[in-house]
């Protein structure tokens, strides 16, 4: 799905998930399945108690992304998604977990 990155179509999802997001695993969880759909960016705590989720792909890829980021592992308990869509400019290299 590597070839989908250079796709005219793809583009960037960021996602604040807000809820019990941290020391959840919900980063991994992020990470395990944004690599199971091909996409590259990463996840990340923020300082006010969500991740940021931030994938480039195409626009089906992500969507079912954003659905698998809604339910959350099982430790979870997503309240809400903040989402913004934008250019992707192809500078990540995998999907990383960071800190």
């Amino acid at each position: 799905m590597s070839s989908s990155q250079h796709e005219s179509g793809a583009i960037r999802l960021t996602a604040h998930v807000h809820g019990e997001v941290q020391g959840v695993g919900y980063r991994y969880f992020a990470r395990r399945n944004a690599l199971a759909l091909g996409l590259r960016g990463y996840a990340r705590n923020l300082v006010e108690g969500t991740v940021e989720v931030v994938a480039e792909g195409t626009r089906t890829t992500l969507e079912e992304l954003l659905r698998r980021l809604e339910r959350g592992p099982s430790a979870a308990e997503v309240q809400r998604i903040e989402t913004a869509w934008g250019a992707a400019d192809g500078m990540f290299a995998g999907f990383q977990v960071r800190g």
